[in-house]
């Protein structure tokens, strides 16, 4: 099932604003409607039940009356309707009688009847036809005030009264608040787009400065309006980015003198370096000539020496990357022969190295810092894993162009799992006790600068069949 894209926020405070316009507009409508159809309906009765017992008491009567009196008096008040035109019915006893040609009404109800009998004063109904139009109905008996006491006269009148009219007023105020309604959501639409607008300009800005910072522009601020909850955020913003930029600063001055740090203290230790490892050369050339213990003792300042040697060189290659100073000296290149060459230099043309080395795979690279990648991947693999290491070169052709990979795989017992995400780390050794085994702790961290400086990616990973996999990745043709 395709999924429907939220929408935005724009969008819902506009949905919102609309949303609580239009429960306003129809509940005041509806609050309007009841309370004007009930003082439309309530006026036509009050005056309706006030005429007719204002003529009925006035009505004379001769006791006990006969059905041609009866009629009279029924056809007399029936001329007399007010508000509107009415319908009268009289009974008295057994006689009826009407205004009109049916002796009896039909929305005269038995309800209505009990009512009268109730309340002699008056008593009336608003009720419907069987055809569904509406209709006042109201009962009233007749009564004699003889010194000025009510008795009964035994004659009961109805009134009936279409509320055409009235009805019609009801449904024209109806009409009118709905063709009211639409003006005035579409009216409410302007109020709704200042609103939303007065919202979202905190959040847009708040969202180009977090996108500046995440750009490296730390210096970068909010603009702060007004005092209200989104003021408060904005303010919060700048404080944080202030905290934020000063932070990071300390940081990367902290980083900037590690980094002057050790490659000032590389640099210095070179030419020192130098003339030790060239008196180391003639001491070993000595040493089997001295006494045992003295021997041992000078391979043993000769091996740290050249370990020292390789640390210098590791963290002057570290710091010319960490400077940005590195460069890349492309050539095309065969790969089969420069793998063939870096695996001879080592003397590692043996059964501990298989390789599969395809012919005519060319790539543009940096002879150089290809050797070193390759060279510290298969002797990180041959110190750390075990033989056979194999090295496989390949090229594959994919939507962003050629690619270059190369595997190096190793028969030892793979890599821990808590290893592997600080595999790349500088100085990590993942034995405790390797800490002063020939490596710098930098070589695979020297290994994947490389890599990225061709525009590449270096990842480890534990094989199927047991032992740790390196795979290279990079571009055939890299940019210059």
């Amino acid at each position: 099932m395709r999924r429907v894209a939220p929408l935005g926020l724009r969008t819902r405070l506009i949905a919102a604003f609309l949303l609580v316009a239009a429960i306003s507009a129809v509940t005041t409508a509806t609050l309007t409607y009841q309370q004007a159809r009930t003082a439309v309906l309530k006026q036509s009765q009050d005056t309706a039940v006030s005429t007719l017992r204002d003529q009925v008491e006035t009505v004379p009567l001769d006791l006990p009356l006969d059905q041609a009196q009866l009629q009279r008096i029924v056809t007399d008040l029936g001329k007399k309707g007010k508000p509107n035109p009415w319908n009268v019915f009289g009974e008295y006893g057994t006689l009826r009688a009407s205004s009109t040609s049916a002796p009896t009404s039909t929305v005269v109800s038995e309800e209505l009847r009990r009512q009268v009998t109730a309340h002699p004063h008056a008593a009336f109904q608003r009720v419907t036809d069987p055809a569904g139009r509406p209709y006042l109905a109201v009962g009233m008996a007749a009564v004699w005030l003889p010194h000025d006491v009510r008795e009964p006269t035994g004659l009961v009148l109805f009134a009936t009264m279409p509320l055409t009219t009235e009805g019609n007023t009801v449904e024209a105020m109806v009409e009118a608040a709905k063709r009211g309604a639409v003006p005035g959501l579409a009216i409410a639409v302007v109020p709704a787009l200042l609103a939303a607008r007065s919202v979202l300009r905190p959040v847009r800005d708040m969202r180009r400065a977090a996108q500046s910072m995440g750009r490296g522009r730390l210096d970068t601020r909010i603009e702060v309006r007004g005092s209200d909850e989104l003021a408060g955020l904005a303010r919060t913003f700048n404080e944080t980015a202030g905290a934020l930029e000063q932070s990071v600063s300390e940081l990367r001055e902290a980083e900037a003198r590690a980094r002057r740090f050790a490659a000032d203290v590389s640099h210095e230790l070179r030419t020192p370096l130098a003339g030790m490892l060239a008196v180391t050369e003639v001491l070993d050339e000595e040493a089997e000539r001295l006494d045992p213990d003295t021997a041992a003792a000078l391979r043993l300042v000769s091996a740290e020496t050249g370990k020292l040697a390789v640390l210098v060189e590791d963290l002057m290659e570290i710091s010319r990357f960490d400077a940005r100073a590195a460069e890349l000296n492309l050539d095309d290149v065969d790969v089969a022969e420069a793998v063939h060459k870096t695996l001879e230099r080592r003397h590692w043309l043996d059964e501990r190295v298989v390789t599969d080395l395809p012919s005519q795979v060319r790539a543009r690279l940096d002879p150089r810092r290809f050797d070193v990648v390759l060279a510290n991947l298969v002797g990180n693999a041959l110190r750390h894993g075990g033989a056979p290491v194999r090295v496989g070169v390949r090229a594959e052709v994919r939507p962003g162009g050629p690619r270059l990979l190369i595997e190096v795989a190793d028969s030892g017992p793979g890599i821990a799992p808590e290893v592997l995400p600080h595999i790349f780390d500088r100085f990590f050794k993942a034995d405790a006790a390797r800490t002063r085994s020939a490596g710098s702790g930098l070589g695979l961290a020297i290994t994947l600068e490389n890599v990225r400086l061709h525009g590449g990616t270096l990842s480890a990973a534990n094989g199927g069949a047991g032992g740790a996999v390196f795979t290279l990745d990079m571009p055939l043709e890299a940019d210059a």
